[in-house]
């Protein structure tokens, strides 16, 4: 079904491409506010689509990126003709953000969102000690690594990639969980959950060995605890290209070198 995109809303990282790409297509397209927009154009990196998402997630606009940044892996290819066009058979997916939910070691609680993953790591030279349970359930009564994260389908390439953690398709109901430099036990690897698990980590000796948690680009310093679930009231909605869609970007991750 063709999608609606009279009204266009174009948006620019700082970078001197993105912001030269902004005036070309404003002057091409004309500029809607944001709150009137169906379709938000976002003009930049992987980076700047993130943050174009988390800003957007709770009001529901769709949101089509073209690249003009460094890393493009959300983006679609950058072309100033026909957009309308484009963006009307362009594919979308939704998904639903993890929320991070922290108690600090100052006894103050914090709720941040991720769209790509959940991130705890050491502070300090210590290693983390981290305990951590599926709802409800002890399955690692002591984990001590480097950090430990759990990735969305959305973002089993990013990070979690990089830690070899496993690409999971766009499509697939279910959240990566991956140690980085894991010493005890040394032969843990991860674990693929279902994505409507609760995962509570504790940091365990905290005072000797702190601990941070990042909900993507949130940071939260000294925690002592970090509850990781699915929201399933939010939802994040982005458009790619029928011949360059996101789940097929995934899927080829899995085959290159």
């Amino acid at each position: 079904m063709p999608i609606p995109c009279e009204k266009l809303s174009f948006i620019a990282s700082p970078a001197d491409e993105a912001q030269a790409a902004l005036n070309e297509l404003v002057r091409l397209y004309g500029n809607r506010p944001l709150g009137e927009a169906d379709i938000i154009v976002a003009l930049g990196g992987d980076g700047f689509m993130l943050q174009t998402l988390h800003e957007t997630i709770t009001s529901g606009p769709r949101v089509y990126g073209m690249n003009r940044g460094s890393v493009g892996f959300l983006m679609n290819d950058y072309r100033i003709d026909d957009l309308p066009e484009r963006i009307s058979i362009a594919g979308e997916n939704e998904f639903h953000p993890l929320k991070m939910t922290t108690t600090s070691s100052d006894g103050s609680t914090s709720v941040a969102l991720a769209i790509n993953e959940v991130y705890l790591f050491r502070q300090s030279y210590q290693a983390a000690k981290l305990r951590v349970e599926i709802d409800g359930h002890v399955r690692l009564e002591e984990l001590i690594c480097d950090g430990v994260m759990v990735a969305t389908p959305a973002g089993s390439t990013a990070y979690n990639l990089s830690a070899h953690g496993p690409i999971l398709p766009l499509e697939a109901p279910l959240l990566a969980m991956t140690p980085v430099s894991p010493y005890r036990p040394r032969r843990w690897r991860g674990a693929l959950l279902p994505n409507h698990v609760c995962v509570d980590i504790t940091i365990l000796e905290s005072e000797k060995r702190p601990v941070n948690a990042v909900a993507d680009n949130a940071e939260v310093k000294s925690v002592l605890h970090v509850r990781i679930a699915q929201s399933t009231e939010l939802t994040a909605r982005i458009l790619s290209d029928p011949d360059h869609s996101w789940s097929d970007r995934i899927l080829a991750e899995q085959f290159t070198n």
